[in-house]
């Protein structure tokens, strides 16, 4: 029997980030500014401390990481690949499937690979204060841990329906020394005017990133921090699949499959983009499969276009897949996918066919985490549930098939502090919720008048 529980060595962990827009077989579209033009660094520098913006434009194949950071991150990393051999058992496939477990950070997931860099970045560049937004309270929590170490003060917008699911979220960031509100809020002009015309809206992700923004910009030595979606949220990220490469190579395996949940982006690419680098170099040929929510399919129901990442477009022209900035969607438990692009790195790896995506329905994600939970004992976070779930259609595909693959996922964190929605599902209160056609018209409104990329070249 293989390893079930792959370690590395604290001297294995990897030293530098990987950076995918080295190796694109195409060139990505650039960012643009509010006039159309291709945007500048320098346009950035009123949100983001300059060596962040570095790494945002860069297209150097590896980054070092920094020894202050290393520190840190060596508290829980390197992260252990495990075998989920009981759930191979429940399911009777002849697939070995393996997890990264990224629920040993102390905040619980995979967010804080990212959330202390950051930190690190601006309290060298002299930044005293990080505004951020959160989904379903994992980002937020991280980086109020991160500011902590780094003696920053750190205030959270956090969506209100999950503000509202999550409480004890709110509770981690204001342990660690974060200031945590619901969005929309009163605090900002962005949120007055959401509140204005919608008392009860439950929020979403872009419009907390624009309060977060708002606040940014209007407080003295201040910058805004991002839990996804952006170049160097994913670089910092890729950790994740750098150390499973070489737990693979430890015990001889390397995967057929491999799977990761996707709201903005970050831990999917975290896990995949070390792979796909294999991919590109035409040296290995894994599937690699995202994994959104059937309530909010930007990839597989969304349009390839220039969308803003926020609700009142503070943000520069992404070139994304999207339903648009204006979309509120539907409030489902996995509060961390609940948000209307993908990241631009992703969004480009979809166009050069080096992945794909599937869109599933929380009913299947929930009976999935009970399952692993039943099985493997830990209990995922919602959003961790959508990668478990397409785990599980592989491996019963390699049943009907009678092939032995090998699968990885990124289980990108607990849930134990979304215990409410596996009540909600126990009681049989939840449903799905597949987004009509007609909604998906109305959202991507918004995005006509916007520019449009161009076509690979």
């Amino acid at each position: 029997m293989d390893q079930i529980k792959v370690f590395l060595n604290e001297d294995e962990m990897p030293r530098q980030w990987y950076n995918i827009a080295a190796d694109f077989p195409h060139a990505m579209p650039p960012p643009l500014a509010p006039n159309g033009k291709p945007l500048t660094p320098d346009m950035l520098a009123p949100v983001f401390p300059m060596n962040l913006i570095e790494q945002e434009v860069s297209t150097q194949r590896w980054i070092d990481i920094p020894d202050e950071v290393l520190q840190i991150l060596w508290q829980w990393r390197p992260s252990p690949l495990c075998r989920a051999t009981r759930l191979e058992k429940a399911l009777g496939t002849p697939a070995k499937i393996f997890y990264k477990n990224e629920g040993v950070s102390a905040p619980g997931s995979h967010k804080p690979n990212t959330a202390v860099p950051q930190a690190y970045y601006n309290k060298v560049f002299g930044i005293k204060r990080l505004s951020t937004e959160t989904g379903a309270g994992q980002w937020g929590s991280s980086l109020a841990m991160a500011c902590q170490m780094f003696g920053l003060e750190c205030k959270v917008y956090m969506v209100k329906i999950s503000f509202d699911q999550k409480p004890f979220r709110k509770i981690m960031m204001q342990t660690w020394g974060a200031q945590c509100i619901a969005s929309p809020s009163n605090e900002t002009n962005a949120g007055r005017d959401i509140l204005a015309k919608d008392p009860d809206c439950p929020g979403s992700l872009a419009i907390a990133i624009s309060e977060a923004i708002e606040d940014c910009v209007t407080h003295k030595d201040t910058r805004y921090a991002l839990g996804s979606v952006l170049n160097h949220v994913l670089l910092h990220q890729t950790i994740i699949g750098l150390e499973a490469k070489k737990q693979f190579d430890k015990i001889g395996l390397y995967p057929d499959v491999v799977i990761g949940c996707a709201g903005g982006g970050s831990n999917f690419a975290g896990l995949s983009f070390p792979f796909m680098a294999d991919k590109i170099a035409g040296t290995k040929n894994p599937r690699i499969i995202a994994v959104e929510p059937a309530a909010c399919p930007k990839m597989t129901r969304g349009i390839f276009t220039y969308d803003s990442g926020d609700v009142a477009m503070m943000t520069p022209l992404l070139p994304m897949y999207s339903l648009g900035h204006t979309y509120v969607p539907a409030p489902i438990h996995a509060g961390g996918l609940r948000y209307h692009g993908m990241a631009p790195l992703v969004s480009h790896a979809m166009r050069e066919g080096l992945m794909e995506a599937v869109a599933i329905p929380q009913l299947e994600c929930y009976r999935a985490a009970m399952l692993f939970s039943q099985t493997e004992g830990f209990i995922p976070a919602p959003e961790t549930s959508h990668a478990i779930a397409m785990t599980i259609r592989e491996a019963n595909r390699a049943k009907e098939e009678g092939k032995e693959k090998v699968i990885v996922m990124n289980w990108s964190g607990h849930g134990i502090m979304d215990l409410s929605g596996y009540q909600a599902y126990l009681d049989g209160k939840l449903t799905d919720y597949h987004l009509p056609d007609s909604e998906i018209l109305k959202a991507g409104e918004c995005l006509k008048d916007l520019p449009k990329p161009p076509p690979l070249q």
